[in-house]
């Protein structure tokens, strides 16, 4: 726990700069206002995230402001309110040159592979920054975790009226029922525990709810809600792999199974229930710079309450004494917000 420093006078991380505190051409240093607490944040803080390697400044959902820019840079200004896409990709590599560089090879993600932003200021890459003036910077730092969830149903493709499924009542798995909702679909959602279930049925306003049961009956549930059909699009946001290997069971004919949690175990699944049911299976990984734009977007037009997913406030100064308070599940934590400056 030792490893990661909370420290308020570290006051520059530098991405990918030859002269650290001055903006080369296309980059800008931006001030940062707000940082957000996600899981990679928690998982590091308890030595279980298998990426990082000490030590390493965290943050990467960010609200920030453009202080400096470098020459070339005409896509921010100086005084611009930003969110920050922290994937930084190699613009080179086969992903990036498909349109993906959400998976490219090379990626390093500031705050997980290189510094990121728990800090005061930091030079980046000036295309990496989403403009979202007018919004406060509690909003811009929740936009790369929604964008999680928005990529997934992108992914998943989902149309107005159809029933979808997401399994796993996690941060990740309502920034998902956050997309279907503006799309139209019939949001169900599946969890062992029923207090998150009711939280996603009472505040996130899911169609329905389906707990699950040691014998397997959710099935049925299931089953019921949806006229035998079972749903065209399931997303699991569990990570876990009992869950993945199952969640085949509830997509229906046609459908697509889409896997936006992450585990390090094999899923395995018989084929021939995917085979007959001709379903799509596919992974969804971090965001691209496109769904940025668009959540930027649905926050102006106010249709993403995000009031609502910010439960806990703190300080640089507080911040060493309040983070093991985050990890306790009685504390309800979806959102912690470190207020970096004012």
């Amino acid at each position: 726990m030792k490893a990661i420093s909370f420290d308020a006078k570290q006051s520059i991380a530098v991405i990918d700069v030859q002269a650290p505190g001055i903006p080369l051409a296309g980059q800008a240093k931006v001030k940062v206002h707000r940082v957000g607490i996600c899981g990679t944040d928690t998982s590091a803080y308890l030595g279980k995230f298998p990426f990082f390697q000490f030590p390493r400044t965290p943050g990467h959902e960010l609200g920030v402001e453009v202080i400096e820019i470098g020459e070339g840079v005409s896509n921010v200004k100086v005084g611009d309110r930003c969110s920050v896409e922290p994937y930084m990709n190699n613009p080179n590599s086969y992903s990036s040159k498909r349109g993906r560089p959400n998976c490219c090879d090379d990626l390093q993600v500031i705050g997980v592979h290189s510094n990121g932003g728990m800090c005061e200021e930091f030079i980046l890459p000036a295309h990496k920054l989403h403009v979202g003036n007018g919004l406060k910077f509690e909003q811009l730092a929740l936009v790369e975790t929604l964008a999680i969830g928005c990529h997934a149903v992108n992914r998943a493709a989902t149309e107005a009226g159809e029933n979808v499924l997401v399994i796993g009542c996690g941060p990740i798995g309502l920034t998902v029922v956050e997309f279907l909702k503006i799309r139209g679909c019939r949001v169900i959602m599946m969890d062992m525990n029923q207090d998150r279930l009711d939280f996603a049925k009472n505040e996130m306003g899911v169609d329905a709810t389906v707990q699950v049961q040691k014998d397997g009956s959710e099935l049925q549930a299931l089953s019921d809600l949806t006229d035998g059909n079972f749903c065209e699009a399931v997303i699991d946001a569990t990570g876990n792999k009992f869950s993945m290997s199952r969640a085949l069971e509830f997509v229906a004919f046609a459908g697509k199974l889409v896997y936006v949690g992450v585990t390090s175990d094999n899923v395995e699944f018989p084929h021939p229930l995917m085979h007959r049911r001709e379903m799509t299976i596919m992974g969804s990984r971090n965001a691209l710079a496109e769904d940025f734009t668009e959540i930027i977007e649905l926050m102006k037009a106010g249709r993403i309450d995000t009031d609502a997913w910010i439960t806990h406030r703190t300080t640089m100064d507080d911040l060493a004494a309040d983070f093991p308070t985050f990890l306790d599940p009685a504390s309800k934590v979806l959102k912690a917000m470190v207020h970096i400056t004012p």
